[in-house]
């Protein structure tokens, strides 16, 4: 082998090392993100746990009814916090928070004094081709045979507890898989140095 073939080859190891190494580079730069991505989303999620656990007292049905009785307005007022309690009130087939008396000594009382639950309490007609009120009049004059008379907090998570365990023990799976990626991502990177 001579000075020239020798040359050439070093320069071709060269440029093989060198791809080599581009390559290497790509790859941890690819784990580094790998592993701070996860670590950012581990993050977000154990913050979120965080503050639902702090904010929990927000959740009972005592706070429910007190900014019910404060804010509910009405079913022709378009703020948002009436908006969602009709919407709610008719998805649900509900009334209040516990029962229609939630709105005895409310501001909707204060606004209707005519009436002693809002047109959402009504109960609608299930016929087919028929949308409407089984009667109206007698629903918001307070008659117990055409309301709904189930409060909404036991509605709704009678509605959501099946639900609840599915998500909680699904977050669990998700964080324990995103606990051994970083793990995995971190030996990887050791391993290589």
């Amino acid at each position: 082998m001579g000075l020239g073939e020798a040359s050439a080859r070093g320069t071709r190891m060269e440029g093989d090392c060198l791809s080599c190494i581009k390559y290497l580079m790509f790859v941890f730069n690819f784990l580094i993100f790998f592993f701070m991505l996860i670590l950012i989303i581990f993050l977000a999620e154990l913050a979120a746990a965080i503050l639902a656990f702090i904010f929990r007292e927000h959740l009972t049905r005592e706070y429910f009814t007190k900014e019910l009785k404060r804010y509910y307005q009405g079913y022709n007022n378009t703020d948002v916090f009436t908006s969602t309690w009709n919407a709610i009130m008719n998805t649900f087939d509900c009334c209040g928070v516990n029962s229609p008396e939630d709105f005895e000594e409310s501001i909707f009382r204060f606004i209707n004094p005519g009436e002693v639950v809002p047109e959402a309490c009504c109960r609608r007609n299930n016929h087919l081709g028929e949308v409407g009120f089984s009667n109206r009049e007698e629903c918001l004059s307070g008659s117990m045979l055409y309301r709904n008379n189930k409060g909404c907090y036991s509605a709704v998570v009678d509605y959501f507890e099946m639900y609840i365990y599915v998500a909680g023990a699904l977050a669990i799976v998700v964080l324990t898989i995103e606990l051994f990626a970083m793990v995995f991502a971190m030996c990887l990177f050791r391993g290589i140095q």
